[in-house]
């Protein structure tokens, strides 16, 4: 069955990139290119977190209540994260599904890029740092809610407008 996706998959790239221009075709071609790079990043991340953690772990060294070690842990995990949603959405571009990065899942990435700095917070830190990040936080959380208000509208107004559907 995989095989079978993955053929249909590629027939339709194939059939699609006789009809992109060439601006589109080097796009498609970033975006592959792009995403590959991505992918053995997160994988030889993910070999030196496993390598971190089972050294740790060797070593008696795990801790996790000492918060330096949560901190590096959850933090190296939390960039994986990061790694990861930025190749999905460059994965969407490059199979067609979205024909540019959108702003909503940039937006989502810095919010758990946000998220992850206050993961690796040194306890010790000003009261205006952190007031400035849980500002940024809200106001990226409050754009990225309206955004999915507007496009949850926009969904729900096109499912009832018979004339909007093609």
């Amino acid at each position: 069955m995989h095989k079978e996706y993955g053929h249909t998959a590629l027939d339709e790239m194939r059939s699609q990139w006789r009809l992109m221009t060439v601006y589109e075709r080097f796009e498609q071609v970033v975006a592959l290119v792009l995403s590959a790079v991505i992918a053995v990043i997160i994988v030889v991340s993910l070999f030196q977190l496993i390598a971190i953690v089972f050294t740790l772990l060797v070593l008696d060294a795990f801790n996790p209540l000492d918060y330096k070690v949560f901190q590096s842990v959850f933090g190296m995990i939390m960039t994986l994260l990061i790694a990861m949603e930025f190749k999905h959405s460059i994965v969407r571009v490059a199979a067609r599904r979205d024909s540019i990065i959108q702003v909503k899942t940039v937006i989502l990435i810095g919010l758990i890029a946000l998220a992850r700095k206050f993961v690796v917070l040194d306890p010790e830190a000003s009261p205006g740092k952190i007031a400035a990040l849980a500002g940024a936080t809200l106001a990226l959380g409050v754009t990225y809610w309206l955004m999915r208000e507007r496009d949850d509208r926009a969904a729900e107004t096109s499912e009832h407008d018979p004339s909007s559907s093609q």
